[in-house]
């Protein structure tokens, strides 16, 4: 393998032209000779008998090229990279130049991590928000897990707001019933508006075996077209009216919800978990500002390939997070009334300010020579096996040492810049209208 030239070009492109030389090449056309023989029918041989060279003169000289170069092209790449330091964020764009029975030359066109340049990163002022917990923060948080541990009971009398209603239904349209309109023994909390606006309104003063008709329109930026703005007759009959009990806020409520005797003791803990939860975002703005300060002065050609990966990982963790609730990301779609594309938009940004974070760091750490030692690399895959209950050798084999040290300067620059840096409790300004990015 030799690289013959490296051109880096705008957004941190690289075109490489490598060429795969004969003491590669010749090996490998024999190889490809070898794997393909048999498939092949030449008169007067045996199958998979025939001579190289005969096959050659039958099929051409280039018969075997393209499963050498498949074989081979791979290999020069990796090599070529390692020898010029070189950090590809894709997979490369390939194309055969020359070829001929001495070897070949193609290039590899990939975008690289890009080296920034960035300004301060040390004692910058930060945005500390206040973190504190008041009594009534403490009452509206018992609340909502008052109301997360109430119960259904039947209610022997018509439906009010605030109570479930369990129902078959139908929908129409201009007569004809539409895709997703009909559901049996569903629950609707009627003032929840998870229903067509209006349409939970018309049920409150129903009772058990009233069937009735619901005429609504849905609204005009429905997110099934084909639906949207259209008047709409659903046709329901009530089997049952739940109402909500809630427990009361007291001794016997905090016994049943916490390992704590008394509702004051509940209270207590109650708050000092809000409070470490609020410290926690706190810190989490404080760090996020100075984040926006650094972004601020970054400078460099960050490829889109960085974030489009990015991007990716993120919809896949999103996608795996939803699995382990029983959710499609389909279904999810769906339910939020999200496309392909708007989730896309949705979390490019936020895979962007990742790959600017990131960048950002590798800088820092590059000034600062940040390192990670060999005990720290190993305490970290410690952890990690901890976490996701695995054996240490099988985090491992999927982990790269090369991503535990990147990590870890990673969190080191962090740190440096956070432990630098002076609070304040003043909010940052909000940047004015001309700063904006235009609207497209």
């Amino acid at each position: 393998m030799k690289v013959k030239s490296v051109e880096k070009q705008e957004k941190s492109m690289v075109v490489m032209t490598i060429a795969v030389e004969k003491d590669e090449w010749v090996p490998a056309i024999q190889e490809a000779y070898r794997k393909n023989i048999h498939k092949m029918t030449v008169h007067g041989f045996r199958r998979g008998k025939a001579p190289r060279r005969i096959v050659e003169k039958i099929y051409g000289e280039g018969v075997f090229y393209q499963d050498a170069v498949n074989s081979t092209y791979q290999d020069a790449y990796d090599k070529a990279i390692a020898e010029k330091k070189l950090e590809p964020v894709e997979r490369p764009e390939v194309e055969v130049e020359e070829i001929d029975q001495d070897g070949y030359t193609f290039t590899a066109k990939f975008h690289v991590v890009p080296k920034v340049k960035i300004g301060n990163y040390k004692g910058l002022m930060g945005y500390m928000p206040p973190s504190e917990v008041t009594d009534d923060d403490v009452t509206a948080e018992i609340d909502r897990i008052r109301e997360r541990n109430s119960s259904l009971v039947t209610a022997e009398r018509p439906a009010s707001m605030g109570d479930t209603v369990i129902f078959d239904f139908e929908g129409f349209i201009d007569g004809e019933p539409f895709e997703g309109g009909k559901d049996e023994e569903h629950s609707l909390e009627l003032g929840s508006g998870s229903f067509i606006p209006g349409f939970e309104d018309k049920l409150v003063g129903v009772k058990a075996g009233d069937e009735l008709n619901v005429e609504v329109t849905f609204p005009a930026d429905y997110q099934a077209d084909d639906l949207a703005d259209k008047p709409a007759v659903f046709e329901c009959r009530i089997h049952e009216i739940k109402e909500k009990i809630i427990p009361d806020a007291d001794d016997d409520f905090a016994q049943d919800v916490s390992e704590y005797d008394t509702l004051g003791e509940y209270r207590e803990h109650t708050r000092t978990k809000m409070l470490e939860i609020r410290q926690n975002e706190s810190e989490q703005v404080f760090e996020k500002t100075l984040l926006d300060q650094i972004i601020e002065t970054l400078e460099g050609d960050i490829p889109d390939a960085m974030i489009e990966t990015q991007m990716r990982n993120l919809i896949n963790d999103l996608q795996h997070n939803l699995s382990n609730q029983g959710i499609g990301l389909d279904m999810y779609m769906k339910m939020t009334g999200l496309t392909p594309q708007t989730l896309r938009a949705q979390y490019w940004p936020m895979a962007e300010r990742f790959v600017q974070a990131g960048l950002i760091f590798d800088a820092v750490a590059d000034k600062e020579k940040l390192k990670a030692s060999k005990k720290e690399v190993a305490e970290e895959y410690k952890r990690l096996a901890e976490v996701y209950n695995m054996d240490i050798d099988e985090v491992k084999q999927s982990v790269l040492e090369k991503t535990i040290i990147q990590d870890l300067r990673g969190r080191k620059a962090a740190e440096l810049i956070r432990d630098s840096a002076e609070k304040t409790d003043v909010p940052p300004m909000p940047k004015a209208p001309e700063d904006e990015e235009p609207d497209n």
